[in-house]
């Protein structure tokens, strides 16, 4: 099922999207992550009695509009290795980005006037249902409550100056999420999932999951060896090949872009792109 995360009439609640219409399931989506039962099972329990809302009525938001921590994975794919003509990593590379930096779908990417070079990253992102530590790889897909898309958004000259990623990738509006969060008994396989970036009607990223380097439950049990992991986490799973930094002529996100992350049985994502005049 798709969850959402909207806001009616003031009120901030999670969902279920059924196109036409939302189920008011009543509760936040951190309540519905932290409850402990398997979500699929608690959603159908409430949706018994829950109201239902015109999708016309509600403002759609990030899933999950503020991540108890955001686990960033660089160079993942070996087609992204292969376009910087870098050797694929032997292990996980990690990095964070602030929760300040989530926003939803629909919502504008803003330009800041520190960086002039703000590049796209489509992304399959999953969030973490049941937390652990030391998890095995085994079992470690049932850990995860659903998947959703993310553009990792990156001010690249920022990251060449620091020489260091957090800055560079956590400015205000550098996380769109969204805009659903597909519960994991709807993807069996997330190994095998087509990934597509389009900027302003041209396809700049075309990939498939299958080219990841660590998988979604290597990642889960690599990452909760050393950080523990909690309900509500988002966890992004690194971009394939067609940065706007590696192309040849390199391509920056411009004010008046829309860009958009789809991702087969996920959804798309889509955002317009502006300068932040402020």
């Amino acid at each position: 099922m798709k969850l959402v995360t909207f806001e009616h009439q003031t009120r901030m609640s999670a969902g279920v999207w059924l196109d036409h219409e939302v189920v008011d399931l009543g509760v936040s989506m951190m309540e519905l992550l932290q409850d402990g039962q398997g979500i699929p099972d608690r959603v159908s329990r409430l949706m018994r009695s829950a109201p239902r809302v015109p999708a016309s009525a509600v403002r759609i938001l990030a899933p999950v509009p503020r991540p108890g921590k955001i686990i960033c994975v660089g160079q993942n794919y070996l087609d992204h290795c292969r376009e910087q003509k870098v050797d694929p990593p032997t292990s996980p590379i990690l990095f964070a980005k602030f929760n300040n930096a989530v926003s939803s779908a629909g919502a504008a990417i803003r330009l800041p006037a520190l960086s002039q070079k703000i590049d796209y990253e489509a992304e399959l992102a999953f969030v973490i249902g049941k937390g652990g530590r030391h998890i095995e790889e085994a079992g470690a897909l049932d850990h995860i409550a659903g998947y959703t898309c993310v553009n990792d958004v990156s001010a690249r000259d920022i990251q060449a100056f620091d020489k260091q990623w957090t800055r560079a990738k956590s400015f205000d509006t550098f996380c769109p999420m969204g805009p659903f969060l597909v519960t994991s008994d709807e993807i069996p396989d997330p190994q095998a999932l087509s990934v597509r970036c389009t900027v302003s009607g041209e396809v700049l990223q075309d990939s498939s999951t299958s080219l990841m380097i660590f998988s979604c439950a290597f990642l889960i049990s690599f990452i909760s060896r050393s950080i523990t992991l909690e309900a509500g986490d988002l966890v992004t799973t690194g971009t394939p090949h067609g940065v706007g930094v590696f192309r040849n002529p390199q391509r920056f996100l411009r004010s008046g872009d829309t860009v958009t992350v789809s991702i087969e049985r996920v959804g798309d994502l889509t955002n317009p792109v502006i300068s932040d005049e402020a």
